[in-house]
């Protein structure tokens, strides 16, 4: 393969690439509305697509494109593409993090909310309200089973 092969590869490679890596960006905004939704279905769909997409983004063909050019004008060419392509995948990882974060903030939620319910603590400063809105008092159970 010549230079100009070798270059128009490296340039359609890095063009997928920033494609992919939009549509990533989209994908996580995506996964996270359907996460606040708490669509399951729409979050589990977007598993593929962004798989897919990491897979390719992650390709060592891929990260071989800045190391093989010896050239000084396809550096260039090539730099500015991969610097663009390296702020998209930045605002990526942030967004991942967002999702993360918003995840484990669910998780948590989720067990401390099952903690309660199947080890209920009569000490514990758990507040329970009546049908008012009102907090009830704190009672101690020692005989629930006698109710």
């Amino acid at each position: 393969m010549d230079r100009s092969e070798q270059l128009n590869s490296q340039k359609a490679m890095l063009s997928k690439a920033l494609s992919d890596a939009l549509s990533l960006k989209d994908l996580l905004n995506n996964e996270f509305e359907s996460l606040k939704k708490q669509d399951i279905d729409t979050f589990e769909a977007l598993q593929q697509s962004k798989t897919d997409i990491l897979n390719f983004l992650a390709s060592e063909d891929l990260s071989k494109i800045t190391k093989d050019n010896t050239d000084p004008s396809a550096v260039e060419t090539v730099s500015e593409a991969w610097n663009e392509l390296m702020s998209i995948i930045s605002e990526c990882k942030d967004l991942h993090m967002r999702n993360e974060i918003f995840i484990n903030r669910k998780l948590e939620s989720i067990k401390g909310a099952l903690k309660t319910i199947q080890n209920p603590d009569p000490l514990s400063s758990v507040e329970v309200y009546d049908r008012l809105g009102k907090v009830r008092p704190i009672k101690v159970r020692q005989n629930v089973g006698k109710a």
